[in-house]
């Protein structure tokens, strides 16, 4: 956590200093700040050239000092051994010009005890009271503020790692990579840019035991790690090890996105193909141990037709971990619970398909991207989401089961058992299996294979089943090439049950296009899985885009001009299902995080079926084609007060429509932030008007890192529901800790129009882990 309240003359500044030895410790004079760096007058020619010397750059490789006396983690960096070795200093810029060297030097040294791998990082700063500290909660996005990351490559793959950073106001941040953070997934039309994510290759929400500490001064900010081994997944063996590793430093107001190992400006630290080394690391034979029970008290009423039931149970339950390798981990879980998990965000959907949610619960995302497969948001052939949560939303009782994942040599193995228990409603309990096997192959290329069963538990009969090979196929780092192919098995759906699909991709610095073709046939049915669209179909979709640079223009980042055209039809008869196509010619990036861009989408719908798109509109059988100007924008990401959003306007269906969405976000200082969004669209059809709108407002205090205060309230008229939750942390580590829930839900005519409640709980859990893990 930030600390400016400390005497300047206590050394938490550079490892570089002489000084006084206190025990273990340094005392010290703070050091004398770096020589400037030169500044750059840049055009094309200059631009261009440092980024082919930084192209040219062999990858760097660094060590870890081995000492016998654990640092303490404080962000002060006064150990007397923080002064040894030669630190990692020579980073350059991805952005905002490639190549350039770095405006503010940044010094990162590594240490081990056998135990746990240390980091100490200073990051001068010429200016640091405009240091952007961010905000003080876990995982929150760096994009926003100035931060040190670093990705680890324990299995030296070049294709999967593990992410740790923080910022300056001290949280913690980590996550998963598979497949260099290229999930291939599909972006659904009128999706804001920022919300498709990853796409299925990174996972945030993965949490590890490690600790953290950073410290601001008046020569920048520093930071101190300490990750345990036992909290990682490397190698079986002894001994030294060669870890692939990268760093990136943000300088937020800059935009300046520093690297030690140099990637170009289209790919981002997930890229371990180009990663450097840590080399020569000792790593424990240590497997870990963990145990995290927990108790829940909880106080739950509804409302059924006016009228209220009451309960308030008293649970247990918890997950234990074993390391059966170094590699390979065994997680047990029994009585699984979630309540502390954040609510979904309400959606407003105007199509005649589903809305995808994204996973949220700990135990399913931890190792998410070892039961990855299929084409996220488009065709999942796995989503966890299926397994104790309803077609409503509502949980349902999960008893227990467990996770086999991790390595063994070059072969990434997964194994998934749950079971959930007989429903309420009187449903028949579901057991699930899963199982996963990955083989890398090199040069960015794999292969793989899954098998997904859903079984009633009262009747072998009713039983799905999904089987799946898939690949990637790299070619330098401009190609890449995807495949898979999948089969279901369903009683009394015997028909055409296959779905293929395929993607080509080529990337540079200059151009970013791809190609993909699908198809999905009427009974491929994975029940355990996400489909966007009912099967039946083929599809392809084409996309370009340009990305122009002017390098003498300080306020201006890029150009990128892109249309994409994506079309379905039916399987058999050949008739158009949908077609989308995104013209946009005029997209423009700022140097400070801004962007805006007018753009043209026309869309197609092939309408075989009456489709009630609002209560008393139905639209009928036929074809339908219209044209919709739309506008994107944000304002600077990293300021006190900024919007983000979008608005269309033009023909809609066998209409019109007006509207659109943004959100304003608030923030001051690390220590609170708060956002309103609102979503609105005002429709006009032959067939019937209506409005649907959606507002969702968040406020979020953080007292510490650890201890923290969310609300989010929401309301939707689609289904004229208004709901809040309150949500209480007082974080441990590994998302453990205390935490106090309350949600309500009530139907309501506006968001300050309640009406008769819903549902209204309150939830205290306590969670603690015990064990190895750090």
């Amino acid at each position: 956590m930030s600390d400016i309240s400390r005497s300047p003359v206590l050394l938490r500044t550079t490892v570089l200093c002489a000084g006084l030895l206190v025990g273990p410790r340094l005392l010290a004079a703070q050091p004398a700040p770096p020589t400037p760096t030169p500044t750059y007058r840049l055009d094309a020619a200059v631009a261009d050239s440092f980024a082919r010397a930084a192209r040219a750059r062999p990858r760097p490789a660094t060590r870890a000092l081995r000492v016998t006396a654990a640092p303490v983690i404080d962000g002060r960096l006064d150990e007397a051994f923080w002064r040894e070795g030669t630190p990692v200093t020579d980073f350059v810029q991805r952005e905002l010009n490639e190549g350039v060297p770095a405006s503010e030097r940044t010094e990162v040294r590594f240490a081990t005890d056998g135990e746990a791998l240390y980091i100490a990082a200073r990051m001068f700063d010429r200016e640091p009271h405009l240091i952007v500290p961010g905000e003080k909660i876990r995982d929150v996005s760096l994009a926003n503020s100035d931060h040190i990351a670093f990705i680890f490559d324990t299995y030296r793959d070049r294709q999967n790692g593990f992410v740790f950073a923080t910022t300056p106001a001290g949280v913690e941040y980590d996550g998963q990579v598979i497949r260099e953070g290229e999930g291939g997934g599909v972006m659904t039309a009128g999706q804001n840019r920022a919300a498709g994510g990853a796409m299925g290759g990174f996972n945030v929400n993965w949490d590890a035991s490690w600790t953290v500490a950073t410290a601001i001064d008046s020569l920048g900010w520093t930071a101190e790690f300490r990750i345990p081994f036992a909290t990682l997944r490397y190698q079986s063996g002894s001994g030294e090890q060669q870890w692939g590793l990268n760093i990136s430093r943000n300088i937020r107001r800059k935009n300046e996105e520093l690297y030690w190992s140099f990637i170009p400006r289209q790919f981002n630290l997930y890229r371990l193909s180009l990663a450097g080394t840590l080399d020569a690391l000792q790593v424990p034979v240590r497997r870990i141990r963990t145990v995290t029970p927990y108790v829940l008290s909880s106080s739950r009423q509804r409302w059924d037709a006016g009228v209220r039931s009451s309960t308030a149970p008293t649970d247990w339950g918890g997950e234990v971990k074993v390391g059966v390798t170094p590699s390979l981990t065994l997680d047990l879980t029994y009585n699984t619970d979630f309540a502390q998990v954040e609510v979904d965000d309400q959606r407003l959907n105007l199509t005649r398909f589903p809305v995808f949610f994204p996973e949220k619960r700990p135990f399913f995302l931890e190792n998410a991207g070892v039961f990855s497969a299929g084409t996220p948001q488009a065709v999942d052939l796995f989503f966890s989401r299926r397994i104790g949560i309803g077609d409503n939303g509502a949980p349902l009782p999960i008893l227990g089961g467990g996770r086999l994942s991790g390595r063994a040599g070059r072969t990434t193995l997964g194994v998934l058992q749950m079971l959930t228990d007989r429903p309420s409603s009187g449903a028949s309990g579901q057991s699930y299996s899963v199982g996963r096997v990955v083989r890398e192959l090199g040069s960015r290329s794999r292969i793989g294979a899954m098998v997904v069963q859903r079984l009633a538990t009262d009747s072998t009969a009713d039983v799905n089943r999904t089987y799946a090979v898939d690949g990637r196929l790299g070619v330098g780092q401009r190609w890449t090439a995807d495949a898979w192919a999948s089969r279901t098995t369903t009683p009394g759906r015997d028909g055409d049950d296959w779905a293929y699909n395929t993607r080509v991709a080529f990337q540079t610095n200059v151009w970013n296009h791809s190609v993909r073709l699908a198809q999905v046939g009427a009974d491929f049915n994975p029940e355990v899985g996400f489909m966007s669209r009912p099967g039946g179909y083929r599809t392809g979709e084409v996309s370009f885009m340009r990305l122009v640079r002017k390098p003498e223009w300080t306020w201006f980042k890029q150009w990128n001009p892109h249309t994409s055209y994506r079309r379905f039809e039916g399987r058999d008869d050949g008739r158009l299902q949908t077609g989308y196509w995104h013209i946009d010619l005029t997209e423009i990036e700022l140097a400070n995080g801004a962007r805006f861009g007018p753009e043209y989408n026309i869309s197609q719908e092939g309408l075989q079926a009456p489709f009630t798109i609002a209560p008393g509109v139905t639209l009928p059988v036929g074809d339908y084609t219209w044209g919709t100007l739309g506008f994107d924008y944000n304002s600077d990401p990293s300021e006190n007060v900024s919007v983000a959003g979008r608005f269309d306007v033009g023909p809609f269906w066998s209409g019109s429509r007006r509207g659109g969405s943004s959100t304003l976000t608030v923030r001051r200082g690390a220590t609170f932030s708060g956002s309103l969004a609102v979503e609105y669209n005002d429709v006009t059809l032959p067939q019937g008007d209506f409005t649907s709108t959606l507002q969702a407002l968040r406020l979020n205090y953080f007292f510490t890192p650890r201890l923290f205060v969310q609300t989010l309230t929401q309301y939707n008229n689609q289904q004229n529901v208004w709901g809040a939750n309150v949500r209480v942390g007082w974080l441990n580590t590994a998302g453990t800790g205390l935490f106090v829930v309350f949600n309500e839900g009530r139907t309501a005519g506006g968001f300050f129009d309640w009406q008769a409640p819903l549902q209204r709980s309150v939830f205290v859990k306590y969670t603690r882990q015990f064990g190895n893990a750090g």
